[in-house]
């Protein structure tokens, strides 16, 4: 049976599931009746960052314009443009065994494309979600819904994998950034020239 996390929330994923390496990370949300009239696009993206907090490398940045991490560790699945549909907008697939040692966390976020120019932020919005599925058994594990009321922000971070004590764990963190990607982009350390 699915976790269902609240803000703030850890849970271990590997701890009662040994041997598990193969997981999806959906992600998903729904457009509020407050449209700016304009077409909503979000992006998820992942930092594989290390104990600093920051990327080792620019390609440490999983997005829609680098879809898969050297190493192998994380593949993102494509770029949903509308977020139209029940389920899962866009998923990310990991494979913990080849997520390289240096690496200590995965943090998982979303972005509004170009969300100044259309005046838009989330706010505008609903049921935004993370969840990770078990991808061998088909089987959700656990789910964090963002319940919060976002009103400026322009970028979230949704949660994130970590490592503690040779076990992989889950961080539910629900929190908001201005300045969009730029923004959480410059707090892992990304260039953004590049």
């Amino acid at each position: 049976m699915p976790v269902s996390l609240k803000k703030g929330q850890k849970v271990s994923i590997t701890k009662d599931n040994p041997g598990l390496t193969r997981l999806l990370v959906g992600i998903g949300w729904d457009i509020n009746r407050y449209d700016t009239g304009g077409q909503f696009d979000l992006d998820s993206v992942a930092f594989l960052v290390g104990e600093n907090g920051k990327v080792t490398r620019q390609e440490d940045f999983v997005f829609f314009g680098n879809l898969k991490h050297p190493s192998g560790g994380l593949e993102h699945c494509g770029d949903n443009r509308t977020g139209a549909g029940e389920g899962d907008d866009e998923v990310m697939r990991i494979d913990l065994s080849k997520v390289p040692e240096n690496i200590s966390r995965i943090v998982f976020a979303v972005t509004i494309y170009d969300a100044d120019e259309r005046r838009q932020n989330f706010g505008q919005i609903d049921n935004a979600f993370v969840r990770i599925v078990d991808e061998e058994k088909g089987e959700e594990m656990l789910r964090y819904d963002l319940g919060e009321d976002f009103s400026i922000e322009t970028a979230a971070v949704f949660g994130e994998l970590y490592r503690h004590n040779g076990e992989w764990k889950f961080n539910a963190i629900g929190s908001g950034y201005q300045g969009g990607l730029a923004a959480l982009c410059a707090n892992y350390g990304i260039d953004v020239a590049d």
